[in-house]
């Protein structure tokens, strides 16, 4: 069965709403496996902002099946965008951010799957794992510049990547048409609060601490955002 695709709609909606307050925003769209292209987006949001404060590397897909009944287009899939992708954004961006000269937060939305193995989705977990130690290199690496690297690693989250048909049927291959509360009998049972998935909210607000002030002498943690998932 081939991956969801989730298109990146939403960004002018996204500019709309921060200029309402008064704030300043633009939007561009990029592929994380082109480099080039990012680099491209990024350089042209420091010009017109001439800072960079905080990074947020939140591009990635999910899949499943056993681990050595992946294909090799479906595993170098994955490692492209969820790790190679992750590289990606931190070779264009890191550089602006030092150049500005006024520290920073990075920020990678990383997974669960990054700090434990998870049967069933052996390919995600590779690159999961791989995007958690690139992360604490890099904050060894730019911590004279007094940036900080951190991730945060939700465990399932409701959100369209969890809503879909092809994703529901992996929680319940026993029934043809799943729905969300049949998947949630099953994913209520990894967490130790009794919830079947967080919310949206919670990993941004995760991400909302780890940009603050709030969090200015914590670099290279890996912070679960699970319902005790981690523990159990």
């Amino acid at each position: 069965m081939p991956y969801p695709v989730y298109e990146s709609g939403g960004l002018q909606e996204t500019v709309a709403l921060v200029e309402k307050i008064g704030r300043r925003a633009i939007a561009y769209e990029a592929d994380v496996r082109d480099v080039v292209a990012l680099e491209t987006a990024a350089a042209a949001g420091y010009e017109h902002f001439e800072r960079l404060d905080t990074i947020v590397a939140n591009a990635g897909i999910g899949g499943g099946g056993p681990l050595l009944e992946f294909t090799s287009a479906q595993w170098q899939s994955m490692v492209d965008i969820n790790l190679t992708g992750l590289f990606n954004t931190m070779k264009a961006t890191v550089p602006l951010m030092i150049r500005a000269g006024r520290g920073g937060s990075v920020i990678v939305i990383n997974s669960t799957a990054g700090l434990k193995g998870i049967p069933g989705c052996g390919h995600y977990a590779a690159a999961k794992h791989g995007g958690v130690g690139l992360a604490r290199t890099l904050a060894n690496e730019v911590a004279p510049h007094n940036i900080r690297v951190n991730l945060v690693c939700p465990t399932g989250v409701g959100s369209p990547m969890t809503f879909n048909e092809w994703s529901r049927r992996l929680f319940r291959p026993d029934l043809a048409h799943p729905t969300n509360e049949d998947i949630a009998l099953v994913m209520r049972q990894h967490h130790l609060l009794d919830v079947p998935w967080v919310d949206e909210r919670d990993v941004s607000n995760a991400v909302l601490f780890l940009a603050s002030d709030e969090a200015r002498y914590i670099t290279g943690a890996a912070l679960p955002v699970d319902a005790g998932a981690l523990v159990r």
